[in-house]
């Protein structure tokens, strides 16, 4: 299944009792294998998980810490960027600062930006260096 077809799918399956507005996402990890995830709720906000952030766990869970591009798919009016939160979560494992993440609708509409236009100045593994040491 394509990334989109993947987002498209597993967004189904989101539990959104409480906005109603679901999200799908997928990743293309290194390897070639696609993960998906969607967003789940809880009535005490802000306990849910956004799809993105499912995603990048089923990655992790199966072994991969490395994507290559990504899918966003919900049904509004113009693409969904990820939150801010999950714009951190993607550059912590995207492969580099310039893979493409593409926001879709559900009528088609895409937009792509990569992980350092949708994050510019990410804080990143090498400020966490310790100079000297």
């Amino acid at each position: 299944m394509s990334l989109a077809e993947t987002a498209r799918s597993v967004r189904e399956n989101a539990y959104a009792p409480y906005s109603g507005f679901k999200v799908g996402a997928a990743l293309l990890a290194a390897d070639g294998t696609v993960f998906g995830g969607c967003n789940v709720e809880n009535v005490a906000y802000p306990e849910g998980t956004c799809a993105e952030a499912g995603a990048i766990a089923a990655m992790v869970a199966a072994g991969q810490t490395r994507f290559q591009a990504a899918y966003v798919v919900a049904d509004s009016p113009l693409p969904v960027t990820p939150c801010g939160g999950c714009r951190q979560k993607l550059a912590e494992f995207a492969a580099a600062k310039d893979v493409p993440v593409t926001m879709a609708t559900l009528a088609g509409e895409e937009t792509t930006l990569t992980i350092a236009q949708l994050l510019p100045g990410a804080f990143d593994a090498a400020q966490m260096e310790t100079p000297g040491a």
